[in-house]
Formats: structure tokens, C-alpha cells, sequence
């Protein structure tokens, strides 16, 4: 090559690739240019920017759930307890507002210990009798300034039941009986009985199911079950079967602490004919608490759940509550011991707007009667007071 005299330089490829893209875009607005003008879309708007989420106070929600949330022991699952313990949940539980917490326990003997010394247990259910043999023997201390009862709920009948060879407790004399788990209120009634009726027999201690498999197979001659009828342990039962429901009578020995009861066909239609009856005895249900001070956060938890079961009650008498709360009279006394006393002063401010309600009524009643003599203040409430007596009668109707 000749020096000064050089070929042109070829263009670079991406000066060739810029010139077709050129091109391209040339064509475009050519075609643009030549269709029928259009409207101009207006540009999407932006969409302003979303604030983050609020942080939950986790702290505070902590807090909130602990002041809200009540323990409450009950007893072995398949027993009546158990049953109200679910309802109590089911009825009143409001999220973080109020939370029944009901937990599996021994059963009512170990529950008056539970409530007693353990620090996360508020309420718990026991039965009379088992309150009254603490208050006498002294193995827990003084009870009586230690724990307060919020009402009584309603009746745990005594349930033997035995083959259908066996017909009366007599019977069971020096033979394997079931008291059920150590440290129960079925064991302890069956010490109470059986030493009331001056009856010695050979105590075992098993589940209920176990039991009935032993009772089956005559390994054990009778089972014993404190709980409110029917009860569900028993249920299943048939005299098909040969199961059979012992009376259990209701000697001097057994009146401070039990009363009278029935056991029906309607009861336990599998187990007892038709037009006959069972009499065996029983003892009261009650759920109680630890008498906490007044001002302390303890108090108002049990307070708060006391205001809510008490102005609830009547959702625990329908359908599908266990039928047992329909025997419960929240004015109903325990003789003998304290009642917690936010609920006392509920029963308290409910006995006066009765009171008021009726007594309008009754002014009501006098209003329309014919005209006559006129009443004085004395006869007015006089005729008030019986009114007020014939009212209460037919209410217990």
C-alpha cells in the first residue's frame, strides 16, 4: 500500500445496527402518520406508595391475654365436670375479653388442693362432701377463709354398679370393689359409704373403663362413679349385657354431707326398665375459687368471669348444654361456707330489680282493679309481700 493514500474504514457494526434501528423507527411513524388519528391515552396514574402495616404491641397483647384468662380444673374427660367446663368455655369465651382455660385434673378431691396452693388455678369443681371432709380434718389447713364457692351447680348421684347376680350393697361383702383413682371424689364417697353402711370390701382402684372389663370378666365385683346423671361412663351399659345399678341407701351416717336421689328408665334406658327406679344417694356440685384480696388483679379476673357466667345463665339451660345446669339455682346456699363476694353482690343487685320489676307490676295490678275501698300504705304492702310469696311458688313449680 502506498503510503498516504488508505482505504475508507468500513463502518462499525454498531454504527450499522443503529442505522437499521433508525430505519425501523422511520417506517413506524410513516404507518403512524398515515392511519386515522386516535385519542391519546393519558398516562397511568402512579399509585402512591402504601404505609407500612402498624407493628403489633405484642407486649401489650401479652398482657391483655394473661388479666383475661382463667384456669379452671375439672376432672377425667368422660366425667360430668369436664362436661361443664366446656360449656363454661363454649358459652363465654370472648377472644382476648374474657378466655376460660379448662384443663384435665384428677377429679373434685384433688381440685380443692389445685385451687388451694397451685398459683395458675382460679377456679375449680368439687363436691360438698369433699369440702366438708377437709374442713374437719385439717390436712389442708383452714379452709374456710382460704377458699369461696360462686354456686352451686347442681347433683352428683352415687352410680354402683355391679352384675345381675349382685342385687344389693349387703352383697359386696369381702369382694373386690372399684373405688375408682386414688384421690378422687369417688373414692372418697365410697369410703364414706361403705364405712357408713359398716359394709368391708376389698378396694381396687381403676379407670373407668378399665373397670367395666374387669367387672365383665368378674374380676371385680362392683364399680362405684360419682358424677351427675346420666352419666356418660355409663350410658353404653345394657342389662342385655347383665349390668345393673345398685340402690344405695340413705342412712343417719351419710345425712350431713349427701341427700336423697333417684335413678329412672329416662335416666338410663338401657340399664333400668321402664316404670322403675333406682334410690341411691347424692352430693352437690360447686364451683369454687381462692378468696383473693379485694383490690388484687386476682379478684377482679374471678370477678369479671362471675359477672359474665351469672349474666349469661341462661344460655347454659338450652340446647346442647348438659342438662344438669337446668337444676341450677344460682341463689342456691352452701351452709357453712363463703360465697365469693362479687357474686354475692350480683345476687344481691338481681333480688332488687326483681323486687322493683314486681313491685310496679303489682301497682300495675291495683291500678286496674275496680274501684273500691281505698288500700292504705300497711295493706298495700302487705298484699305485696304475698304477692311476692305466690310468685316465688310458682316459680319453684
Amino acid at each position: 500500500m502506498i503510503e498516504g493514500l488508505q482505504r475508507p474504514a468500513r463502518p462499525s457494526a454498531g454504527w450499522r445496527i443503529g442505522a437499521v434501528t433508525l430505519c425501523g423507527l422511520a417506517l413506524v411513524g410513516a404507518q403512524v402518520l398515515d392511519q386515522p388519528a386516535q385519542a391519546q391515552q393519558p398516562a397511568p396514574r402512579e399509585r402512591a406508595a402504601r404505609p407500612p402495616a402498624p407493628r403489633p404491641d405484642l407486649r401489650a397483647m401479652s398482657e391483655k391475654m394473661n388479666a383475661n384468662t382463667l384456669t379452671l380444673v375439672t376432672g377425667n374427660p368422660t366425667f360430668i365436670f369436664t362436661s361443664y367446663g366446656n360449656d363454661l368455655a363454649a358459652v363465654l369465651n370472648d377472644g382476648d375479653e374474657l378466655r376460660i382455660l379448662p384443663v384435665t385434673s384428677q377429679g373434685a378431691v384433688q381440685n380443692v388442693r389445685d385451687v388451694r396452693f397451685l398459683k395458675g388455678v382460679d377456679l375449680g369443681f368439687t363436691v360438698s362432701n369433699i369440702l366438708g371432709h377437709y374442713r374437719r380434718s385439717g390436712e389442708i389447713g383452714d379452709l374456710e377463709d382460704k377458699l369461696v364457692y360462686i354456686s352451686k351447680i347442681a347433683n352428683d348421684e352415687i352410680h354402683v354398679v355391679t352384675r345381675s347376680d349382685i342385687s344389693s350393697l349387703e352383697q359386696l361383702r369381702g369382694r373386690k370393689v372399684n373405688f375408682n383413682g386414688k384421690g378422687s371424689g369417688s373414692q372418697m364417697s365410697a369410703h364414706d359409704i361403705f364405712r357408713g353402711l359398716n359394709i368391708a370390701v376389698e378396694e381396687v382402684n381403676l379407670g373407668p373403663a378399665d373397670a367395666f372389663e374387669k367387672l365383665k370378666s368378674g374380676e371385680i365385683a362392683a364399680t362405684l362413679l360419682t358424677s351427675g346423671k346420666p352419666a356418660a361412663a355409663i350410658a353404653n351399659l345394657k342389662a342385655g349385657e347383665g349390668y345393673r345399678l345398685l340402690p344405695v341407701p340413705f342412712v343417719k351416717s351419710l345425712q350431713d354431707d349427701y341427700l336423697p336421689s333417684t335413678l329412672t328408665h329416662n335416666d338410663y334406658p338401657n340399664v333400668i326398665p321402664p316404670g322403675e327406679t333406682v334410690e341411691t344417694i347424692a352430693a352437690s356440685s360447686v364451683l369454687i375459687a381462692y378468696n383473693w384480696p379485694k383490690n388484687s388483679d386476682r379478684y377482679r379476673r374471678v370477678d369479671k368471669f362471675v359477672q359474665a357466667f351469672f349474666s349469661k345463665f341462661a344460655e347454659f339451660q338450652k340446647p346442647p348444654r348438659h342438662p344438669k345446669w337446668k337444676e341450677t339455682n344460682l341463689a342456691s346456699t352452701l351452709p357453712g361456707w363463703k360465697r365469693f363476694e362479687g357474686a354475692e353482690q350480683w345476687l344481691a343487685n338481681y333480688r332488687e330489680q326483681v323486687v322493683a320489676n314486681r313491685r310496679q307490676q303489682f301497682d300495675q295490678f291495683l291500678a286496674d282493679r275496680p274501684a273500691g275501698r281505698p288500700l292504705g300504705e300497711q295493706d298495700r304492702n302487705q298484699l305485696f309481700e304475698e304477692f311476692l310469696k305466690w310468685s316465688q311458688a310458682r316459680e319453684r313449680r
